[in-house]
């Protein structure tokens, strides 16, 4: 067989919704700077041209991953939590969710580059959604409304200095005992 126009390559077709996980683990791995379009197209075996058939620049993608990132870290775990009984039940759920997260955390990767404007406008979007939720089920348990506040910011403190310890010193994490979750909850839910 005589091939006239070089190697045949097969190229693997990406949708929209898959180049914004693509970008997602990326920025999970790597931060915004990650979210490059040629490495990415290279590392999925596509072209950079099936990426810009989606985006027109590399900006809307990194745009499209955190909105998926909202999407599945904010919204779906809300989601997730209301399923639950009580709010002290939903306290404990989140807290369980995301104190057994292991592997990279988007929320690091993306706090060291707040000074990007789209990375910044996402980030204190999630962030209020987050603080308001938590807020309400502490208002749920009878604090008052700048207690419950202040707690959930202290919830939120909590989420990202454990992410930084996984991420930084995993065996720290490992060797806590069960007790961790319990006193973080009597740190937080008892007047």
């Amino acid at each position: 067989m005589v091939r006239l126009y070089g190697s045949v390559r097969s190229v693997v077709r990406r949708s929209k919704d898959d180049w914004a996980a693509i970008a997602l683990r990326a920025l999970a791995e790597g931060g915004p700077s990650a979210v490059a379009v040629e490495p990415l197209a290279a590392a999925a075996g596509a072209t950079k041209g099936s990426v810009y058939w989606h985006f027109p620049t590399r900006d809307a993608l990194l745009a499209a991953a955190l909105e998926l990132w909202e999407r599945e870290q904010t919204d779906g775990v809300i989601a997730a939590i209301e399923r639950e009984g009580s709010p002290r039940a939903k306290l404990t759920a989140l807290f369980v969710s995301v104190l057994e997260t292991r592997g990279p955390h988007v929320e690091l990767a993306l706090l060291t580059a707040a000074d990007d404007p789209v990375v910044a406008a996402a980030v204190e979007r999630v962030t209020e959604r987050r603080l308001d939720y938590v807020a309400a089920l502490f208002r749920e348990l009878g604090f008052a409304a700048a207690q419950a506040r202040n707690r959930a910011a202290l919830a939120y403190s909590i989420y990202l200095g454990h992410a930084q310890l996984v991420r930084s010193t995993p065996h720290t994490v490992d060797a806590l005992p069960k007790s961790y979750l319990d006193e973080a909850m009597r740190m937080l839910a008892h007047p």
